[in-house]
């Protein structure tokens, strides 16, 4: 039985993704995908490489996320996912480029500057 492990990151989230052959079992930090991802775009969202390639019930999925909130938990886990894949099968990787799951977002929040409210916010201008 050949483990498939991957890393996927979004925002400060991070990923460990462990794909194993079997029926389409999905754990999340121990829960089911049902239990962790409340919202179901979350659970569409993380799962899109397995739906693309159409590999969705042909193995089962162990998650270790941590860090940041839910949709960036699901991008990291869908980057994991997506490399994964491409570790079982190089084939796999013209599809997933396609859909661009192959790509890090490098989005990141902007830190907050000192002398302003926020990161771009200033604070009130008061000319007298």
């Amino acid at each position: 039985m050949k483990v498939y492990s991957a890393t996927g990151r979004r925002k400060t989230s991070v990923a460990q993704v462990r794909l194993v052959s079997g029926t389409g079992k999905v754990l999340i930090n121990k829960r089911t995908i049902d239990d962790y991802f409340p919202v179901e775009v979350w659970r569409i969202h993380a799962l899109s490489p397995l739906q693309v390639t159409d590999n969705l019930g042909k193995f089962d999925v162990f998650v270790n996320v941590r860090g940041g909130g839910l949709t960036g938990q699901s991008g990291a886990i869908r980057l994991g996912i997506a490399r994964a894949l491409v570790e079982y099968d190089e084939q796999l990787r013209g599809k997933l480029r396609e859909y661009e799951l192959l790509t890090r977002d490098p989005r990141m929040v902007e830190r907050k500057k000192y002398g302003q409210k926020k990161a771009r916010k200033r604070f009130q201008f008061s000319k007298r």
